[in-house]
């Protein structure tokens, strides 16, 4: 067994990060808050940096619990850059509130178990890192303290307690049957296993990690926690925890289960075309961006579930799900810093856009269209891994299935371009410097990303 604390590195640089922000933040004046953002931002670069030396270097476990292998590197990057990106979205908004250090905190904790969900190869670890990537987001969402925002965390904390508690109740039964709670122990102990009991297992802690992607049947909080909660933590909750909980089903599947245990295959594929083809349906009729962003992000958790449901039957399921989970990542981190930097919620509030600013307008564009994974943005990359992994898995049904929902989508996606080339209302509001600059950023590494697709593969 590894014991060296050092190949946590990327983790321990955020934990360190998030309580010298705090404690900081017990003394600082109001006016001097913002050196927690920068004590927190300069806690992720030290672990973007840090994960950055981790991923060259070979697979490990550590402490017996935490896998250090190219899935977690994935979810380090990619969570450490998405919560830089939402640091820098919040950064303003925040400015000078009476708990703008907590704010930050907040921010660092949840993304810490984000990445712990990633890396957990124990179930009891898994479920820590649910509860630390799930109740910090629990008080962002409310942060506002508003009436929809106190709503939307109300919403998401009862769901979450719900389903979290349908998910201990699968770690039991999957820890009794397969006797231990170590991936390992349980892909060589559910073979012998009760059928029925693994299935009853698996279906419950599915609970927990669909309601943290925000899939079916789980979905239910992100259209009120995105409209409800300020506009940076929905970018927030809608993104960062996503990508852990990807990655930790990806993994549980991959790695705890025996092939063909509990039907996962049949039944994760099955979930994935009805979320996609519900957050679809539901998006079609919004007039609220924030509430169209987030059943789009629905439907993106549909796709992402593809290579799930294919973990162990294809080569291609796990690049496939790494790819598309950065691409997501990225592109959804744009589309909510577009709808901080204009500042408005409804569709007809982006008339103009294009003329007003056109970086911004331009941003908008490359997000949506790359939503519908229109080359060359990163998810038209992640799409074509997506389906080369469903057909690999001879899953024919469930890549026609993703296919028409991708064509289908972009009738509400030009629903919010088409508007930015009217023309100029009067009295338009600029937009936000900062959030714009992250918009433009975010797009122009969308389209980075899919242009270098071959070299990023590759390496």
């Amino acid at each position: 067994m590894n014991e060296n604390p050092a190949d946590l590195a990327p983790e321990l640089c955020v934990l360190l990060a998030a309580v010298l922000g705090l404690v900081n933040g017990l003394f600082l004046p109001r006016a001097g808050q913002w050196r927690v953002a920068v004590v927190c931002a300069a806690g992720l670069a030290a672990g973007l940096a840090a994960a950055g030396v981790a991923a060259t270097r070979a697979d490990l476990t550590v402490f017996e619990t935490l896998q250090v292998d190219p899935i977690t590197h994935a979810t380090r990057i990619t969570v450490l850059g998405a919560t830089l990106a939402v640091l820098a979205l919040a950064a303003g908004p925040v400015r000078g509130h009476p708990r703008e250090s907590e704010h930050y905190v907040l921010i660092l904790l949840s993304a810490l178990g984000a990445m712990v969900l990633g890396a957990s190869s124990d179930l009891l670890v898994l479920v820590a890192a649910y509860l630390l990537a799930s109740i910090p987001a629990y008080a962002l969402a409310g942060f506002g303290k508003d009436a929809p925002g106190t709503e939307a965390a109300l919403k998401y904390y009862l769901m979450g307690a719900l389903l979290g508690v349908f998910m201990l109740a699968g770690v039991t039964v999957l820890s009794g049957v397969g006797r231990g709670t170590s991936y390992a122990a349980l892909r060589a102990n559910l073979a012998d296993a009760p059928s029925a009991a693994v299935a009853a297992g698996v279906v419950a802690l599915l609970a927990g990690l669909l309601f943290k992607a925000g899939a079916v049947p789980g979905h239910f909080w992100v259209p009120d926690v995105t409209e409800g909660a300020p506009r940076a933590v929905a970018a927030f909750v809608t993104t960062v925890p996503k990508i852990g909980a990807f990655t930790a089903l990806y993994r549980f599947g991959a790695e705890a289960l025996p092939p063909g245990a509990a039907g996962w295959p049949a039944l994760v594929a099955v979930i994935a075309a009805a979320t996609m083809t519900l957050g679809n349906l539901a998006a079609f009729g919004q007039d609220n961006v924030r509430r169209l962003l987030a059943y789009s992000t629905i439907s993106q958790a549909g796709y992402l579930l593809v290579p799930v449901a294919m973990a162990g039957r294809t080569g291609l399921a796990g690049p496939a799900l790494l790819y598309y989970v950065a691409a997501y990542a990225v592109t959804n981190a744009g589309a909510f810093a577009v709808v901080l930097a204009a500042g408005r919620d409804d569709l007809a509030g982006y008339a103009g856009l294009m003329r007003r600013s056109p970086a911004l307008g331009l941003a908008l564009a490359v997000c949506l269209l790359g939503f519908v994974g229109t080359p060359p943005t990163a998810v038209f990359v992640g799409k074509v891994l997506m389906f080369g992994a469903a057909l690999d898995g001879r899953y024919l049904w469930l890549a026609i299935v993703a296919a028409v929902n991708s064509v289908a989508s972009v009738f509400y996606y030009l629903r919010w371009i088409v508007p930015t080339f009217r023309r100029l209302p009067d009295e338009a509001p600029r937009p936000a410097r900062g959030a714009t600059a992250v918009a433009v950023g975010a797009a122009l590494l969308s389209l980075a990303l899919g242009i270098g697709a071959g070299a990023a593969l590759a390496a």
